[in-house]
């Protein structure tokens, strides 16, 4: 028997794994809220300028990746995911430094949103932001999620 087939019961009000059953459910929300961050970021440019746009969107960025990790591992805990979502966001500010998003960005509009184009060492605390945010959120939904 292995370590996977016997799970012990997760004390209720603790956050953790989802159950196996929720898995679904948990990627549906996901895929809502990935959608409704890039709106907030549309929307954050559109009504928002200067450091207020830019940092605001840094935060948002890493939110979206954190959205992105738990479609893809609904079962992860909100910390590892959070963790996951801001050592991917800072890789790729450190990236940056490189030059290569910069040759990226010439040829191809998506590099540049994904990728950027310059490094900016504030952000890579507005990437922590965002990861603490949606660890808060995802930590808060672990909550309320009734026990089985």
């Amino acid at each position: 028997m292995s370590d996977r087939a016997v799970r012990p019961a997760r004390p209720a009000g603790e956050s953790g794994p989802a159950e196996p059953g929720t898995t679904g459910r948990i990627r549906l929300l996901a895929a809502v809220a990935a959608v409704v961050t890039v709106g907030a970021g549309l929307g954050l440019r559109t009504v928002a300028a200067g450091d207020v746009a830019k940092y605001g969107g840094d935060a948002l960025y890493t939110l979206l990746i954190l959205t992105l990790v738990v479609l893809a591992a609904p079962r992860m805990a909100p910390a590892r995911a959070a963790g996951t979502a801001l050592a991917v966001s800072w890789a790729v500010e450190l990236l940056q430094l490189t030059g290569l998003p910069a040759e990226l960005f010439a040829r191809s509009t998506a590099a540049r949103l994904v990728l950027g184009s310059t490094f900016n060492a504030p952000d890579l605390f507005w990437y922590a932001v965002g990861a603490a945010a949606g660890w808060l959120v995802l930590r808060v939904s672990a909550r309320r999620r009734p026990a089985r």
